[in-house]
Formats: C-alpha cells, structure tokens, sequence
C-alpha cells in the first residue's frame, strides 16, 4: 500500500515527542526527572528563589475584596491536581462500567489485594504513631502511584505477562477509589454545609443533565468548575472530592450505536471518493468539506463523552500537572539533621507502611484469599512475581506527597514524612524489578 504522506520538516520534532508519549514508561520517567529538579532547586543556590515563588499569591479581586487569594503552591495541590483527581474519576467510572471492576469475579483479587495494602500500612504506621499530631499521617502510606508502579513494570517489557500489568493497573486504581475515599472523610474538616449542599445540588443538575441526553462538554465543564468545585472549595470539603465526583456525571454512553456509525462511516466514504476533486489546487472542495464535517460529527457522537475527555486529558495530566506537581511538592531540603529526623516515628512509619505493610497487605491478603479459594491467582501470576508486584505497590509517590500536605502543617513533619516516602519508593521499585526481572529469566530459561 502506497503511503502518500509527504513527511515535512516539522515531523522530525513532533514525531519523536508523540512516540514518547505514547510509550507507558514516559510518564514515570518524566516523574522521576522531575523529582531530581525538585531536589536540585531545594538543595541549591536556587531554593531561596524556589521556594519565594511557591510562596506567592494570587486570587480574583472584586470591588475592594479579594477571592480565592491562595499561594501558587495551594493553587497547585488544590487547583491542577483537582485536575487530576477528575481524571482518576473518569477513569474509574470507566473501570466500573465496562473494564477490570466490572466483572465482580474477576475484579474480586485486585480488589482483595489492594484493601489489604491500604490497610496494613495504616496499622503500621498507627502502631509507632498512636497518638499526637503525628498519628494524623496514617493515610500517607496507604497510597501507591500508579505512574511511577506501570512506569517500574513496562521497563520490563514484554518479559512480563499482562495479567501482571492488568492485576497491578486494577489494583492502583482501587487504591486511588480508595484515597479519594480517606481525603474525604478523615482529611476535610469545619465544613460549611451552606455551600456544600449548593454544590451537591449543582452536581444533581449535572446528573440529570446525563440522563436527559446533554452531552456538551461545556455544560459540564461550566458547572463542574464554577459551580461544585467553588462550592466545595468554599465548604471546606477537599476540591479534589469535588472533581471525582464532577468525573462520575460524565455521560459513559454514545449517541449512535457501533453498527449505524458503521454504515454511517461507509456511506460518507462513498460520497467522498465519487467527488471530483480539485486537481490543481491542494484545498478541497465544499461537498468534500461538508462530508468530512459529517464524519467528524458521526465520530463524535460515536464516542462516549467519558473516553473523549479521558483520552483528551491524560496527556496534560501525565506530561504537566503531575510534574508540575512533584517540582512544587518533592523539594525537600537534605541539609538536615539526620537525628532530628527520627525525633518522631513519622518518616519510619511512613517508610515501614509503605515498604512492609503495602507488600504484606497485597501478598498476604491475596495468598490467604486463594488458599481459602475465594479467588484464583491470574493466569501467568504466581507468589514470586506477586511478591514483586507488592513491592512496586510500595511506590507511593504522587498520592502519598499529597496526603502528606493535608495530614501536616508542620514543616519539619512534612519533611519527616517525604523522606520516608522517597526511601520506600526506591527500595520498593528496586526491589519489585529485581524479583519480577528475575522470575522472567527463569522463566526464558525454562522455556
């Protein structure tokens, strides 16, 4: 088949950038440089300046009064990341309804597994922080981040089965559910129940709206943000519990069935190709333009809203905003005094919850739910390369930063925390590619 394309200069740059980003390692990768320029700008001549302008403020002024009036750094944690948030939502609703949590049986072990991980990293965690405003960081070690965790395992390749990939994308995903979850009831507080109840209503419209068939992703947009998301800022209610929330109104469902967008598409086709075209001029003609309108129109009324602005915004999600939020959030100066680090249980606590209880809870909980033959280990899975999925588990980075902000004002507690947090991350990522990378040579040799 002869490809017509004629490639132009401008392909040698982009070309590159969209095979990277459509690799499932570049947005751990991209992760991980970022969290090297946060430490480089917080342990440098440049952490005055660095952390002067996350110090910033900015809010809308009206009249003599002044909204919204928050730090850069507040913007990030609770405006982009919001951002993020209404990804995850999207993504689970789209999990829920037709992917790995539909299927109760089959989403039983994952579901399984990633309890357990959320659970025994809080009681470990509680355990050397029972009391004080320490034992408020329980929820930082429950969190594993999906990016860097599929980033670790697609470093391996194909050596890896999907069923490994698809187990640990499932379980991520409960452990997201299962944040948003913990922020919303244990991290929010002196909550204005006027204004929440005004952005319980507006999500009500939103609802309804998609059950009446709007499928405008400005209606959606306008009213998730101006309406629920202020409100819930405005309550007191984290504004990421806002964004979840907002992403599970998103119609899941399409306005033409696969079958007539089918015959649709081949009629359209048609008519194109029996056009005369312009031939001497590159532009097209009007009734070419028009059918193409007609299957852009078709297209989009074939895809559900919900996949249209997942696939839209995980990009700007993984490329920026988690970026952008690891250079804000991951600057942690290491000229610290090491002793004073372990005044309080924090850092060991945050480390051992991630490090020992993620492992513990995924691996102990799955294996206990086999042996008692509630559920069945994935074809291709056995303990081995469980125990290394368990570690990978222990990458708590993204979500575990941001809980981490919530859970503590103090600074030297947030530091404590971080630092536990980066030490089981990389462990845990060295050591879950070890196990998985050596079971896969075994597992060449033996074939």
């Amino acid at each position: 088949m002869t490809n017509n394309y004629q490639a132009k200069p401008i392909d040698k740059i982009t070309q590159p950038v969209q095979r990277f980003i459509q690799q499932e390692k570049s947005g751990g990768l991209l992760l991980g440089i970022s969290v090297i320029i946060a430490l480089i700008l917080a342990n440098t001549s440049l952490s005055e300046g660095y952390h002067h302008f996350l110090e910033q403020t900015f809010g809308f002024r009206w009249n003599d009064d002044t909204f919204f009036n928050f730090s850069i750094h507040h913007w990030i944690n609770d405006g982009l990341m919001s951002v993020f948030f209404f990804v995850v939502g999207l993504e689970l609703k789209r999990e829920i309804i037709g992917g790995e949590l539909s299927n109760l049986r089959k989403a039983l072990l994952p579901i399984i597994a990633a309890v357990g991980g959320m659970v025994m990293p809080a009681l470990i965690f509680l355990l050397l922080n029972p009391s004080g405003e320490m034992h408020k960081g329980w929820g930082i070690p429950m969190a594993t981040d999906i990016a860097f965790a599929l980033g670790v395992l697609f470093l391996l390749g194909k050596k890896i089965p999907l069923s490994l990939k698809v187990f640990l994308t499932a379980l991520a995903i409960v452990d997201d559910l299962g944040a948003v979850l913990v922020i919303a009831f244990f991290y929010t507080s002196n909550i204005e129940m006027t204004y929440l109840w005004l952005g319980l209503l507006i999500l009500a419209i939103m609802y309804l709206g998609n059950k009446m068939g709007i499928r405008s992703i400005f209606f959606f947009a306008f009213l998730g943000i101006c309406g629920v998301w202020t409100c819930f800022v405005i309550s007191g209610v984290h504004a990421t519990i806002a964004a979840v929330l907002a992403a599970f109104t998103i119609p899941a469902d399409v306005k033409i069935k696969e079958t007539i967008f089918i015959s649709k598409i081949s009629n359209y086709l048609e008519r194109f190709k029996n056009i005369d075209p312009n031939e001497n001029t590159p532009t097209l003609t009007n009734d070419q333009l028009h059918i193409l309108e007609k299957i852009h129109e078709a297209t989009s009324a074939a895809t559900p809203p919900l996949q249209r602005l997942e696939y839209a915004m995980h990009p700007v999600v993984t490329f920026l905003i988690i970026p952008v939020f690891a250079i804000a959030n991951a600057g942690v100066s290491l000229d610290i005094d090491f002793a004073s680090l372990f005044d309080t249980n924090i850092a060991i606590g945050v480390a051992l919850g991630l490090l020992l209880g993620k492992v513990l809870g995924v691996v102990g909980f799955t294996w206990v739910f086999v042996k008692l033959k509630v559920a069945m280990l994935p074809e291709g899975m056995n303990i081995r390369n469980l125990l290394g999925l368990g570690f990978l588990a222990s990458i708590g980075f993204t979500m575990s930063l941001f809980i981490t902000s919530l859970a503590f004002t103090h600074e030297e507690f947030q530091t404590q925390a971080k630092i536990g947090i980066f030490a089981a991350s990389i462990v845990g990522g060295v050591i879950g590619y070890a196990i998985l990378n050596k079971e896969a040579k075994i597992k060449e040799t033996n074939e």
